[in-house]
């Protein structure tokens, strides 16, 4: 009689030379590294580009590098801040919003400064307004034909001419985005009831699109039990770990 293999027995595995576990630890550290890294870099970056365009601005009396010999790393953005707030504070009365008023007056009447202000300007009322309520949620649509799924933002219900003229009575306005560069992508108006929405946040499915599908967000029931949004094989190691001997 043959003797069945005891499931709970553990495959002893080839050990690795010292070049492969070199190898392993190096890519552990790199998945560590490359993102705190380049994060240092470009908020460096950052900080270093607005220190070049504020500080020569600034006076020589109020600039401390006068007295203290050398360049103060921040302190054009420090700057850059201040003045910041203080315009906004100055729109928010009665001659601030005049004064802006007949600014973007003049700029109306310049047709190439016209376009690019007004288009910037756009851009920054969408992203920096604090009441925007930004995409509602993540849902999946047949797309680009039947049987085909892609991820998808869900922005808003539609409404306007496009919400009368479209034969379904609900439909929703979805942003379809691209992969790996989620910032363009198309503009969909989809009946509401072809929609499969996700519980999963924006954030999360942004992660999914932009890793190309190579790193999954867990699910509700994973991350209340703190499991953080990790690639598909390290959730399923996760998940046969779990299962009972």
């Amino acid at each position: 009689m043959a003797q069945r293999p005891n499931p709970n027995r553990r495959v002893k595995r080839p050990r690795q030379s010292l070049l492969q576990r070199f190898r392993g630890n190096f890519l552990t550290g790199l998945v560590i590294v490359a993102p705190v890294g380049l994060t240092i870099w470009v908020v460096w970056s950052v900080i270093t580009l607005i220190d070049a365009q504020v500080v020569p601005l600034v006076p020589a009396f109020y600039n401390p590098s006068t007295y203290l010999g050398n360049d103060v790393p921040g302190f054009g953005v420090i700057i850059f801040f201040l003045f910041t707030a203080v315009v906004g504070s100055l729109t928010k009365g009665l001659v601030g919003r005049r004064i802006l008023s007949w600014a973007e007056h003049v700029v109306d009447r310049l047709p190439l400064v016209r376009s690019i202000y007004n288009g910037i300007k756009q851009i920054a009322e969408t992203i920096l307004n604090p009441s925007n309520t930004s995409f509602q949620k993540a849902a999946l649509i047949e797309y680009p034909r039947r049987g085909i799924w892609a991820v998808a933002f869900v922005s808003t219900e539609t409404k306007g001419e496009v919400g009368q003229k479209l034969p379904e009575d609900e439909n929703v306005s979805v942003f379809l985005p691209t992969t790996p560069n989620p910032t363009s992508g198309f503009l969909l108006f989809v009946p509401r009831r072809d929609l499969v929405i996700l519980d999963m946040e924006v954030e999360d499915a942004a992660k999914l699109i932009i890793s190309a599908g190579l790193v999954t967000p867990p699910t509700p029931a994973e991350k209340a039990a703190g499991v953080k949004t990790v690639s598909k094989e390290t959730i399923r190691k996760i998940r046969s770990t779990k299962r009972p001997a």
